[in-house]
């Protein structure tokens, strides 16, 4: 639902089905005829009209809403960050695991292949991918306890008595 109002009469409210366009200007334009055919309209309209004149009326918004939707969509975003980063981790760790225990072959008196070196240098780059991850990770936990706390405030149950006022 969209609605119109006039600069010269702001009082007056023109209500179309749909979103501001061209089609619903054109809609007010007729319902605006009507109103002055119909002498609804407090006054006549001496320098014409059209419909791109119409104001559109919006709803004022309430900005500490706006600020904790907001929050609570940066808090989602997090917490879903989080949760790749944590599978992600996860997924790496055990190859991790893995080429560490070859990377004691290098300390070690035994003898090593070109095989070996070859599969430690592939080894270096999951090695890399998975310390990276578990940083990122890491950093993010950090992050989505503040997120955390953000999404328990929004989901305190409202219907206590304590917070509605009834006993």
């Amino acid at each position: 639902m969209v609605q119109y109002t006039l600069a010269e009469h702001p009082e007056v409210i023109i209500s179309i089905t749909g979103k501001d366009s061209r089609k619903s200007r054109e809609k007010a334009m007729d319902r605006l005829v009507e109103m002055m055919d119909n002498d609804e309209l407090p006054s006549k309209l001496p320098n014409g009209f059209s419909p791109e004149q119409f104001v559109e009326v919006k709803e004022l918004s309430n900005p500490e809403t706006n600020l904790q939707d907001d929050e609570v969509t940066q808090a989602i975003q997090l917490l879903s960050n989080l949760a790749t980063l944590k599978l992600k981790t996860q997924e790496l760790k055990q190859d991790a695991l893995k080429i560490r225990q070859q990377i004691e072959l290098l300390f070690s008196d035994q003898p090593i292949t070109e095989a070996d070196v070859s599969s430690l240098k592939e080894g270096f780059k999951l090695l890399k991918t998975f310390a990276q991850s578990n940083i990122r990770y890491r950093e993010a936990r950090e992050q989505a306890e503040a997120a955390r706390r953000i999404l328990d405030r929004a989901l305190q149950d409202q219907t206590s008595p304590a917070r509605n006022g009834s006993s």
